[in-house]
């Protein structure tokens, strides 16, 4: 048993995703001008998917009465792909600024949500160490 629960765990999961995709989306940015370039996309839901298909998913049933469902997967991890089926410019590459601009700024909010809601978890924490004061 954890003494947080999974909650930390899971945000710190979402927040080393939200930072691997603004990394990959700064750098399609970046090479916007660069000949031959295919921009790359971190694939999570696609992943998450695969797994959730797959027999060997299988979740944790903490009472017999809980209904199996598929549990070996206990770590998320990411992948990142890249684009080779379109082409935006003459020079080869297909790096499109209002959509990666786009991405760029649903995943800041996404971030920025992230950390309001660990900063919330450790207040609490704060909240009940100090005895409610």
């Amino acid at each position: 048993m954890s003494l947080f629960g999974n909650t930390i765990q899971t945000l710190e999961q979402s927040l080393d995703y939200a930072s691997l995709k603004n990394k990959t989306i700064s750098n399609n940015i970046a090479n916007v001008d660069t000949p031959n370039f295919k921009t790359k996309e971190v694939a999570f839901k696609s992943i998450l998917n695969e797994t959730l298909q797959s027999s060997t998913f299988r979740a944790k049933r903490t009472n017999p009465k809980h209904i199996a469902f598929g549990s070996n997967v206990n770590e998320s991890t990411f992948k990142i792909t890249t684009n080779q089926s379109t082409t935006y410019n003459q020079n080869g590459n297909n790096v499109d600024m209002d959509k990666e601009m786009t991405e760029l700024a649903k995943n800041q909010i996404y971030y920025q949500s992230l950390v309001d809601r660990i900063n919330g978890k450790f207040s609490s924490l704060q909240t009940v160490i100090r005895g409610g004061r």
